[in-house]
């Protein structure tokens, strides 16, 4: 409920299951931020699935994110979490609401931010949701969960995809609270990119997350789910940076920071295992949802295939030149030889090198290799993530993100993460800095976010954004540039490539010892 007068005053109160939230009004929304959803997942609760938040007496002022869960802080410092507080409450939500009215029944739309499943934040100034809420005359929530070896590392004695079931307790609380923040229960749409994408493919998949939400939107899936045994191999590299097992036993008491640096100890050596762990390895990413056989029963392209989420409404696209962004970040935009091109050839093209450079007979080196990673990573997965849902009976639509980033000469092209200032209309915060190289944003970059939030925003309220949904007969696609328009999928070439490819959870090829 709603205690009565809350909804005209500067600072709104909500009563949720675990007690009473103040929050502020700000440019016309009442913003909550730092509930928790569940416990602080330390001490006797940490490696363990959350747990409901203990209740408390009074009224919790909810005016600050909540800390970050323990986490990377990416490459040079470009990803991470703000000044926020810091602490162990690492399981909150934050939510965006034009009036906590029960009364109201808007549509609900749910962050799931990514960050290579080891880093990000819900109170990043890029997630920003005033603008979608406010736009969209709707509720946002974003939230937090579990990261790198505390959310998602193979540990013995500890259930698997922490950091998923997080999702799904954040997603259960939506449920049993949502109401009274104005929002509609029953009209729930999840939302995410990257690792954000991965976790809504596997909340598709995952029968705890049945009937938490009625529509997904996926932006820019990638195709890293991990088996149990790459997963255990990986966990046990992991542990060993630690001089320790991986286990409940050896890491309970080891501070969260420690893993942390654990993984980033093991990242760069990475490269140098493919011979056992295969495609992981180039990822320099020790950590992926694992398809575990219980929470994760299989891959979410296989679970949709099968009519797994065939009554959940799918949005789902990609951005054309994904992996320039990493290319920037590691200082090689364009400057790819033949040698790193045939590497990753032969390690991901479906029918091998020759069959990349015959399909491609104008691509330089450096072309190949953008291509092929960033078919490989995102854009088929996404693309298949769509097929799958249709095979098994569910609807789906589709984008593919073309418009350049302006920085570098648009050297970058539609690179990875571009879609998120697009969608937020933050385009000072994070990464959206070095895409945009600081400038402000031109009209046409507001116009093509404006367009984003309003596409987005009506397939949360009625399962439609705009464009026709996507079969494989016509293969029509809505292309997001400077004058937006639906044609057959752009990227054929690269379609016929992987046709019939299944993306499975990857293997281990060579175990330790």
């Amino acid at each position: 409920m709603t205690i009565p007068g809350s909804a005209e005053s500067v600072e709104p109160v909500v009563r949720t299951s675990a007690g009473a939230v103040r929050g502020r009004t700000e440019d016309g929304l009442a913003v909550f931020r730092g509930i928790p959803f569940a416990e602080p997942p330390v001490g006797e609760a940490r490696f363990a699935a959350p747990r409901r938040p203990r209740p408390w007496d009074g009224v919790r002022d909810a005016y600050a994110f909540g800390p970050p869960p323990p986490q990377d802080l990416g490459v040079a410092g470009t990803v991470g979490p703000p000044d926020v507080p810091e602490g162990d409450d690492w399981l909150t939500v934050n939510v965006w609401t034009p009036a906590p009215d029960p009364a109201a029944r808007r549509p609900v739309m749910v962050w799931i931010h990514g960050g290579a499943y080891k880093m990000g934040h819900s109170g990043s100034p890029a997630y920003d949701a005033r603008r979608i809420a406010a736009d969209g005359d709707l509720v946002v929530v974003t939230l937090n969960y579990r990261l790198g070896m505390e959310g998602f590392a193979h540990i013995e004695g500890a259930p698997a995809n922490r950091g998923l079931l997080d999702q799904v307790a954040a997603l259960v609380w939506v449920q049993d609270n949502i109401a009274a923040f104005g929002g509609d229960p029953g009209r729930v749409t999840i939302f995410g990119e990257s690792a954000g994408a991965g976790s809504v493919a596997a909340l598709l998949a995952m029968p705890r997350a049945a009937g938490l939400f009625r529509r997904a939107v996926a932006q820019s899936v990638p195709g890293t789910f991990f088996s149990t045994e790459l997963a255990r191999d990986i966990g046990t590299d992991l542990a060993a940076e630690l001089g320790l097992r991986p286990t409940v036993a050896d890491l309970s008491d080891i501070a969260p920071d420690q893993l942390v640096k654990a993984g980033q100890a093991l990242a760069p050596k990475m490269p140098g295992n493919v011979d056992r762990w295969g495609q992981a390895a180039p990822t320099i990413t020790p950590y992926a949802p694992v398809v575990d056989g219980e929470f994760l029963p299989v891959a979410p392209w296989q679970a949709l295939a099968s009519g797994a989420a065939r009554d959940v409404e799918l949005m789902v696209g990609h951005n054309r030149d994904e992996n320039r962004l990493f290319s920037a970040l590691a200082g090689r935009l364009g400057e790819v030889g033949e040698d790193r091109a045939g590497a990753a050839l032969r390690l991901y093209a479906p029918g091998g090198e020759a069959a990349y450079r015959a399909a491609f007979p104008e691509a330089s080196a450096n072309d190949l290799y953008e291509r092929v990673q960033t078919d490989w990573l995102f854009a088929m997965p996404s693309l298949h993530l769509a097929e799958a849902h249709l095979a098994g009976g569910g609807r789906a639509h589709f984008y593919e993100l073309t418009w350049p980033a302006p920085a570098f000469g648009g050297a970058l092209g539609a690179c990875h993460a571009l879609d998120i200032p697009l969608l937020f209309g933050a385009f000072q915060a994070d990464l959206a800095r070095l895409q945009f190289g600081g400038a402000e944003p031109s009209e046409e970059a507001l116009a093509l976010s404006s367009r984003f939030r309003a596409s987005w925003t009506a397939f949360a309220r009625t399962g439609d954004p705009g464009w026709p949904a996507y079969d494989t007969q016509r293969r029509l696609v809505q292309v997001l540039d400077t004058e937006p328009t639906v044609v057959p999928y752009p990227e054929e070439t690269s379609r016929r490539l992987w046709e019939g490819h299944e993306f499975t959870p990857l293997p281990l090829l060579r175990a330790t010892g």
